[in-house]
C-alpha cells in the first residue's frame, strides 16, 4: 500500500506533477481536502527550455524542481513516486506499481508522450525530446558524433554524422534547429578547429505548407526567414515514412543520409489504462466535459494535454502546451470544492494568452490576441515569459546567469557527457523515447 494516513476529509488522488497537476495541487491548498499527487519522477520539468539542455545551454537541473519542495508545508498533501497503471473505475481506486489508493476524486493529468504514429522503425531509430533523460541522451548523440566525425576520413561517413534532420517544425523543432544553427556558428569552430563544419547540416522537415503551423502566417514566413538566414534548411509539404538509423526517406521520394534524426512531429496524450474505447478520442486524449469531468463520471476528471473538451469554439480540443492545462487545474480545484459543498460547477473557458518561439539571438516570433511582433523585442519577451515560469527562485537565477553567460560570451557552457548515449538495437529496444 501506499502508506496514506486516513481522513475525514475528502481524497483528491492527483495523476502527474506536471503545469497541470501542481496548478491544482497548490490551488488545493487549504480547501479541506486531503490531496494524493502521483508521479514517475519526483521532480516537475520545464518541457519549454528542453531543448537547450540538449543543445548544451542548460544543465538539467535548472529546468527541473522537485514535486516536494513545491508542495511543502501543505496541509494533508502526500506525494508518492509511482508508475500509475489503470484506474479501476468501479471499485474508485487507482492501481500503480507501488499498490493502490482509494479515491473520492480522481484527476489524470498524465500529459503527452512523443506520437510516431505507428511507424516502428522512426520510433527505434529516431531520438524523440519530451524528458530530461530524452534530451541528455541527444545532447550525448550530438557530441558523440562530432568526435566521431574527428576520427573518419571518409566524407561520406564525416557528413552522415554531421547532418542532424529533425522532423516537425513546430516551437520545438524550430528552436532546436535554431539553437544548432548558433552552435555551429559560436560554438563548434572553437571546439572542433580541425574539422569542416561547412559539411555540418540541419535539416527541417515539415508535413505542412508552413513552420509553425499553429502561428499567424506573418510569424511563420518570419520564422522560417531567421532559419534560412542561419543556414537551416527547411523542406516542407515533405512527410518522413522511413529511417533505418542512416537513411530518412519522405513520401515523396528525398533521402537524406544522417546519423541524428529528432522527432518533433507529433504527440499524443499519455492515458492511463480503464476507459473504453468510446472516452478515447483523436490524438489519444480522453474525452471531457466543460468541467472537464470525464465523459460518463462525475468524479474522475482530466486535464492539459492528455484531455479533449470539444466545443463549439474549440472543435479539436484546446492547444497542448501549458497554459490551458494551467488554467484547468487551477478552475478545478474550485470546482472540486463546489462539487464537495453541493455547489453548482463553472465551465472552462480558456484565456488564449498568446504563443511565441525563438530561433536564435536576438530572434523570435510573437502572436498575442491583440498584436503579432518578432525581432529581438519579441527575443527579449520570449525570454522574460519563460524565466518567469520557471519554479523557484534558484532555477530563475541560474537559468538568467546561463543565458548571460551565452549572450555576452557567444559560448554554451554544458557541452558535457556526463552519460554516453548508446543507440539500442530493435531487439533490445525498450521505448528509449520514454524514459
Amino acid at each position: 500500500m501506499m502508506n496514506i494516513p486516513t481522513s475525514n476529509r475528502p481524497r483528491v488522488v492527483i495523476i502527474g506533477g506536471g503545469f497541470g497537476g501542481l496548478a491544482l495541487a497548490k490551488k488545493l491548498k487549504n480547501k479541506n481536502f486531503q490531496v494524493v499527487l502521483l508521479d514517475k519522477h519526483n521532480y516537475h520539468t520545464f518541457q519549454p527550455l528542453l531543448y537547450q539542455v540538449a543543445t548544451g545551454g542548460l544543465e538539467s537541473g535548472s529546468i527541473a524542481y522537485p514535486i516536494r519542495k513545491v508542495v511543502q508545508g501543505f496541509e494533508e498533501i502526500y506525494f508518492r513516486l509511482a508508475n500509475v497503471q489503470r484506474i479501476d473505475t468501479v471499485n474508485k481506486k487507482v492501481v500503480a506499481d507501488i499498490g493502490t489508493i482509494f479515491y473520492d476524486y480522481v484527476v489524470i493529468a498524465t500529459g503527452s508522450k512523443t506520437n510516431f504514429f505507428g511507424n516502428e522503425a522512426i520510433k527505434t531509430n529516431s531520438m524523440a525530446m519530451k524528458t530530461i533523460p530524452q534530451s541528455l541522451n541527444i545532447r550525448s548523440l550530438v557530441l558523440e558524433n562530432f568526435e566521431s566525425a574527428l576520427l573518419t576520413t571518409e566524407d561520406t561517413e564525416q557528413r552522415a554524422l554531421m547532418n542532424f534532420v529533425i522532423v516537425g517544425a513546430g516551437p520545438t523543432g524550430v528552436e532546436l534547429a535554431g539553437a544548432l544553427a548558433e552552435m555551429k556558428k559560436q560554438v563548434l569552430p572553437k571546439d572542433y578547429p580541425d574539422l569542416d563544419l561547412s559539411k555540418m547540416e540541419i535539416n527541417v522537415i515539415q508535413g505542412a505548407g508552413k513552420v509553425l503551423d499553429a502561428m499567424s502566417d506573418n510569424s511563420s514566413k518570419k520564422a522560417q526567414e531567421f532559419l534560412e538566414k542561419l543556414g537551416v534548411n527547411v523542406w516542407l509539404n515533405e512527410i518522413v515514412t522511413d529511417y533505418d538509423g542512416k537513411v530518412v526517406t519522405t513520401k515523396s521520394g528525398k533521402t537524406f543520409t544522417a546519423e541524428t534524426v529528432i522527432w518533433t512531429a507529433g504527440v499524443m496524450g499519455a492515458v492511463v489504462d480503464g476507459f473504453d474505447s468510446t472516452v478515447i478520442q483523436r490524438g489519444n486524449r480522453i474525452k471531457v466535459n466543460e468541467y472537464n469531468q470525464v465523459e460518463g463520471f462525475t468524479d474522475i476528471f482530466a486535464i492539459g494535454d492528455v484531455a479533449t473538451m470539444m466545443t463549439e469554439k474549440t472543435p479539436m480540443g484546446h492547444p497542448m502546451m501549458a497554459q490551458p492545462a494551467i488554467q484547468q487545474g487551477q478552475l478545478l480545484a474550485n470546482n472540486l470544492s463546489n462539487l464537495r459543498d453541493g455547489k453548482p460547477l463553472k465551465a472552462f473557458v480558456y484565456n488564449d494568452k498568446g504563443s511565441m518561439a525563438t530561433i536564435g539571438r536576438n530572434k523570435a516570433v510573437v502572436d498575442l490576441p491583440k498584436f503579432k511582433f518578432s525581432g529581438f523585442f519579441a527575443w527579449f519577451v520570449w525570454m522574460f515569459v519563460h524565466l518567469m515560469s520557471l519554479i523557484g527562485f534558484r532555477n530563475k537565477l541560474v537559468v538568467f546567469w546561463n543565458w548571460l553567460y551565452n549572450y555576452l560570451m557567444f559560448d554554451r557552457q554544458a557541452r558535457l557527457i556526463v552519460r554516453p548515449f548508446k543507440r539500442k538495437t530493435e531487439e533490445s529496444f525498450k521505448d528509449h523515447n520514454e524514459d
